[in-house]
């Protein structure tokens, strides 16, 4: 099957979201028909940039996943608010910034990059680099004390991507080893930069 009319049409949907279309039949199939019509047209113009096919069945064994990566990203996103903003508004909790190296077992530049988005969206953390040679990110935290509390949300959200992005891993494998860190000599996974 075309991937490209199935952007088209995850386009028109998303117009639909983006023109906050009031609950009446007719104005929804009359904007979905809109944002059907420049979305075709977009996703035909850029239909060299996606891969030719695509496995219908693949992807609706991937959907419930993307629905727990959001769920789990949103509760993370929430919880990361409330941290930041009882940092700001409680002078005597602790900021003691650092950076933490976080090897990936995603392999795909889609995965990869969901992963480092969810990261710098995430409240307290933001993506710094990216090693491709090691296959890790550089996470800057605002408290980096606490590094499984970094650490593991993005496991969870590795742990989907694998599925979402149809990977070679599993959810669950063993994070791969890397090299001691250059500076500290400490394992790259939970080294820690402080004072950045």
């Amino acid at each position: 099957m075309k991937k490209w009319p199935v952007i088209g049409v995850v386009l028109a949907v998303l117009w639909l979201f983006v023109r906050g279309v009031a609950l009446d039949p007719t104005r929804i199939i009359g904007e979905f028909l809109i944002g059907l019509a420049f979305g075709m047209l977009i996703a035909f113009m850029f239909r060299r940039f996606y891969t030719l096919d695509m496995n219908l069945t693949r992807t609706v064994q991937a959907l419930p996943y993307a629905g727990l990566y959001v769920v789990v990203f949103i509760k993370d996103l929430i919880l990361a608010n409330i941290d930041v903003a009882y940092r700001v508004l409680l002078p005597s909790m602790p900021i003691e910034p650092g950076v933490v190296v976080v090897p990936l077992r995603v392999q795909t530049d889609g995965a990869i990059t969901t992963i480092a988005n969810s990261i710098t969206l995430t409240p307290g953390t933001i993506t710094m680099d990216y090693d491709e040679e090691t296959n890790a990110l550089y996470v800057h935290s605002i408290d980096a004390t606490d590094t499984d509390g970094i650490v593991d949300p993005i496991r969870t959200w590795e742990d989907y991507a694998l599925v979402i992005f149809d990977e070679e891993g599993k959810p669950g494998d063993p994070v791969p080893e890397l090299p001691m860190a250059h500076a500290t000599g400490e394992p790259a996974e939970g080294g820690v930069k402080r004072g950045n």
